[in-house]
């Protein structure tokens, strides 16, 4: 057969896709626990059978993408808030990571101790527009030089100090990846040079050093972090639906959302956003998800004010249970009804954060209104009867409190078969299948 295995190697679950390669979408698919206490290999291979029994696909190319073991943790270090923090912090997200770090101006000694206290995984250095300040990015590099800074770092920022900076790394024994700059002129964002570089550190450096498994196999299977596929796969989608969309990932840890949206020619002028505006963003709410991070859905929903205090003491029982045994299954109706309750409270107030512009640095925020399609994401919803999956996405469309600007005609669709990932991880090699595999989402918008 000629087909292709993608799979999602998630901190709780392994999903694999068998997709067909000639453009006829998913031919079969299996998801299991991930084996993240021994070797994720064992859950990749289950995952891999499962899907595979009874095809002939054994010498099919695997596509895998990764967010075990916490994924990828991000520290940005750059000029300012306003402009470089902000534009790098964008394109962190944008590059599937998890942002646990944003550090402006010259560092001292308390502020490189709290990049260290941050435990990234990969530092992003960013500074100056293009022929702009070189003294604050040569200051930071200097100081990371000789700090002994080990750990891998991203520079992209102003060109004209750039590859000096990355001789006095080098000699320092800090390994670096030279970039473009993420904001060669003011209101000018460019992710896609540092989002490119911050995948390839992450494939070299940090699939490895998280010792999820023995030897070199599982390093070198893997292509991407997992939220960096998914936004590829998003951007195919709205390329190929030809309109505004977002997506909203409810996993159990964190609620993700990808908006692709047109540019605007006319964000011109003192009114744009001096750190650039990024139309293809994801913004990461650590504090909501449908197990560890359950009790955070519910203050957050108190301070929106979507909960009064008697629904909210009832859920907060709901939720520590969830928190406590994140691999809790409910049975019940009225455990499930709870689960439905506090995935449609996680994607409410994610939309809200991430339409408002808080998240995403902009501040006009994110507008909405010409979405087409809602997409909808994550175990919660996929597992849910689909009338009450679709129920969970339409709050979000009618939530008037939340003072932002509602999508005007946007239809609600979910990810039921998961192929987001499956699709941005063949995207760059197999287009065709990849957007035969978003065919049923298009369908829905």
């Amino acid at each position: 057969m000629n087909v292709a295995v993608c799979a999602d190697v998630g901190s709780t679950y392994t999903k694999v896709a068998v997709v067909d390669l000639d453009g006829a979408g998913l031919v079969a698919a299996a998801a299991v626990p991930t084996t993240v206490d021994s070797d994720v290999l064992r859950g990749l291979d289950a995952a891999v059978a499962a899907a595979t029994a009874g095809l002939r696909a054994r010498d099919a190319p695997w596509y895998v993408c990764s967010s075990a073991g916490g994924g990828l943790r991000l520290a940005v270090v750059g000029y300012e808030h306003l402009v470089t923090a902000q534009a790098g912090r964008r394109v962190g997200l944008s590059a599937g990571a998890n942002v646990v770090h944003v550090a402006a101006g010259r560092l001292g000694a308390a502020g490189l101790a709290a990049v260290r206290a941050a435990r990234p995984d990969v530092l992003l250095l960013v500074g100056g527009t293009d022929g702009g300040d070189v003294e604050t990015l040569t200051h930071n590099a200097t100081r990371l030089a000789r700090a002994r800074w080990r750990g891998p770092v991203v520079l992209a920022g102003n060109a004209d100090v750039r590859e000096d900076l990355r001789g006095l790394l080098v000699s320092a024994g800090v390994p670096v990846t030279v970039a473009e700059n993420v904001l060669p002129r003011i209101g000018v964002s460019a992710p896609a040079g540092a989002r490119a570089a911050i995948r390839e550190v992450f494939l070299r450096h940090v699939i490895g050093g998280k010792r999820l498994s023995r030897g070199q196999r599982f390093p070198r299977l893997v292509r991407a972090a997992t939220p960096d596929a998914v936004l590829t796969g998003v951007e195919l989608l709205a390329d190929t639906l030809g309109g505004d969309l977002v997506v909203v990932d409810v996993g159990g840890a964190t609620t993700d959302v990808y908006s692709v949206l047109t540019p605007d020619e006319r964000e011109t002028g003192p009114g744009r956003e001096v750190a650039g505006s990024l139309w293809r963003a994801r913004t990461v709410e650590g504090d909501l998800g449908v197990r560890w991070s359950a009790p955070g859905v519910v203050r957050a929903a108190v301070e929106e004010r979507l909960l009064d205090a008697g629904d909210a003491e009832a859920l907060a029982v709901a939720a520590r249970r969830r928190a406590e045994d994140p691999g809790y299954l409910p049975v019940r109706a009225a455990e499930r009804a709870a689960d439905a309750r506090i995935g449609a409270l996680a994607a409410t107030v994610a939309l809200r954060r991430h339409a408002r512009g808080a998240a995403t640095g902009e501040r006009a925020g994110r507008d909405l209104r010409d979405v087409r399609l809602l997409v909808g994401s994550g175990g919660v919803l996929r597992h849910a009867a689909p009338a009450d999956a679709v129920g969970m996405l339409a709050g979000v469309l009618v939530d008037h409190g939340g003072g932002w600007p509602l999508p005007r005609a946007a239809r609600p669709v979910v990810d039921v078969d998961y192929v987001l990932a499956a699709a941005g991880l063949l995207a760059g090699e197999h287009p065709v299948a990849a957007r035969a595999l978003t065919a049923p989402l298009r369908a829905g918008g």
